[in-house]
């Protein structure tokens, strides 16, 4: 059996576990979405399924597939370590983010002395 990191490594299976992310996918709507033959997205698919990273429901003449998270906890637990590396650029884009949403103090125009008013 392939590791999680092998699973995930090749792209269509990548592609497939995005999509999966936001709302469980017929077969048909991951050919769509992804523009894959149907022998490659159901090849993928099984793979998926017999890892653990997906699972399936038949409704009415098609089957659904959505994902499960569980499978993904041993590559989060692994980049554990890793976090700190990027956390600190994180937090400085959101500061840095957060100031240009600050509005800009409106500059008054100065009059110069002896001008109307």
């Amino acid at each position: 059996m392939e590791s999680v990191f092998e699973i995930i490594a090749e792209p269509n299976r990548r592609a497939i576990l995005g999509l999966l992310v936001s709302s469980q996918q017929s077969v048909g709507e991951i050919e769509r979405r992804l523009r894959m033959p149907q022998p490659t997205v159901s090849k993928h698919l099984r793979v998926l399924r017999e890892a653990g990273f997906v699972e399936s429901q038949v409704d009415a003449q098609r089957r659904l597939y959505r994902l499960r998270p569980e499978p993904l906890q041993e590559v989060d637990a692994w980049l554990a370590p890793f976090r700190r590396f990027w956390s600190v650029h994180v937090d400085a884009l959101e500061r840095h983010l957060d100031r240009m949403e600050e509005p800009t103090p409106i500059k008054k125009n100065k009059r110069r002395k002896g001008e109307d008013r």
